[in-house]
């Protein structure tokens, strides 16, 4: 017999499984890691200098953990592992931290460290991601293109950055870390990441030397740039982006593409921007974007590519949803609202940890045969995370140890209310 606890449902039991396996979930969900390429990471940056008894490879482990769980607190995340302790043991921890030792860790152990971790990991399975066609598209220029875009991570009280702390009702919106990404759109994870004060302006992250002939960008309109517009175009990549209002500019040609009935479906103007020495020429396509229940309302976009049709161009804009979701996947699926710790260093090191769990989900949602949401995913694997199930078999075929579990669920008592 199988044992299944959740926050919501303490004791759920079920007949033994088909899917029974020698380690935990948590211990395959991790094998991508290599342990002794991370040592030699920690040691490269000072990582076992300070916290001898509690490795760079503990401390990854216990924060992954702590972050697939969502929890809230080091007080909680004590808590659950001392009760898993055995588990645990199987999965590469040997002894469960105290709430000083993971603090002091996440104090003093650099932020850099996490920040290779996840680049190593990530070129490591990037042709896993890529080679998912459900991930991309069928497009022929989805997979040159990258996308640009950055979000804030609210930070809360009155300490680090003058505006962080570890809760935001016990302290006031002051401040923020700008996590700015890239993607690739046939990867769906960020293949390049900066933090930055809330306050630096998006336009610092797009580098165009970090792109090759015949790549494709997308980005908003926070990246306007004539220079680096300029150079994009010098190197023969192409950019997709929206118009800014009041841009001054110089019209070339003027051309209405016009519907059968007569309305316009497109309007394409060849233009150039002049500022000092640079003379910026460029192609504008507006057109009208029609959403249900809302109003018409005319978009334009601005592109140095002056060959691909106006369809293909939309198309390419339109791809952004995709980091957009990507940002609004991670915040809705990790705890980026609760902090482990009040130092920058601290935080960085949850929302990198926060990165390498979203990509090993990643990992798997790709490997596996049977479409999962990526948050059916992650609250599924939260549930089983210390269960001794075989991962593959499990989530490509759950539904026979699924209906056991939804049928004792079934038969619980409905949990007390938070609230009189």
């Amino acid at each position: 017999m199988i044992i299944l606890v959740s926050p919501n449902n303490p004791r759920i039991t079920m007949g033994k499984s088909s899917n029974f396996f020698g380690q935990p979930i948590f211990g395959q969900l991790i094998k991508s890691l290599d342990r002794k390429k991370i040592a030699e990471i920690s040691r490269k940056h000072g990582g076992e200098k300070y916290v001898k008894s509690f490795d760079g490879y503990t401390h990854l482990l216990t924060m992954l953990y702590a972050v697939i769980q969502r929890f809230d607190s080091l007080r909680e995340i004590e808590a659950s592992m001392t009760a898993e302790v055995r588990k645990l043991h199987h999965v590469g921890i040997d002894s469960v931290p105290k709430r000083s030792t993971l603090s002091d860790a996440n104090a003093r152990r650099s932020e850099k460290f996490f920040e290779e971790v996840y680049r190593d990991l990530y070129e490591a399975n990037k042709a896993i991601l890529s080679s998912d066609s459900r991930r991309g598209g069928t497009e022929e220029w989805i997979k040159r293109l990258r996308i640009i875009d950055s979000t804030t991570v609210s930070l809360f009280s009155n300490t680090i950055f003058k505006g962080v702390g570890r809760h935001p009702k016990t302290g006031r919106k002051k401040g923020g870390i700008k996590v700015h990404a890239v993607i690739h759109a046939n990867e769906g994870v960020p293949c390049d990441v900066q933090f930055t004060s809330a306050a630096t302006n998006d336009s610092f992250m797009l580098a165009p030397n970090h792109y090759k002939h015949n790549e494709i960008t997308a980005m908003d309109r926070a990246y306007i740039n004539y220079a680096k517009f300029e150079e994009l175009t010098d190197r023969g990549v192409v950019y997709v982006t929206k118009m800014k209002k009041k841009l001054s500019y110089e019209i070339l040609v003027d051309c209405i593409h016009q519907k059968s009935q007569g309305v316009m479906e497109y309007r394409e103007q060849i233009v150039v921007f002049r500022k000092g020495n640079i003379n910026h020429i460029a192609r504008i396509i507006t057109y009208v974007d029609i959403k249900k229940d809302k109003q018409p309302k005319p978009i334009s976009l601005l592109t140095n590519d002056f060959d691909m049709p106006l369809e293909t161009i939309v198309s390419i804009y339109r791809r952004r949803w995709q980091i957009e979701s990507l940002f609004k996947q991670i915040k809705q699926n990790f705890p980026l609202r609760y902090f482990y710790g009040e130092s920058a260093n601290a935080i960085k090191i949850q929302i990198w940890v926060t990165l390498i769990a979203n990509l090993l989900l990643s990992l798997l949602q790709s490997t596996l045969k049977r479409r999962w949401s990526f948050s059916g995913l992650a609250t599924m694997v939260r549930i089983v995370l210390m269960y001794y199930l075989n991962l593959e078999k499990f989530f490509n075929q759950p539904d026979a140890d699924l209906n056991k579990m939804l049928a004792e669920v079934s038969k619980s008592p409905p949990q007390k209310p938070d609230f009189d």
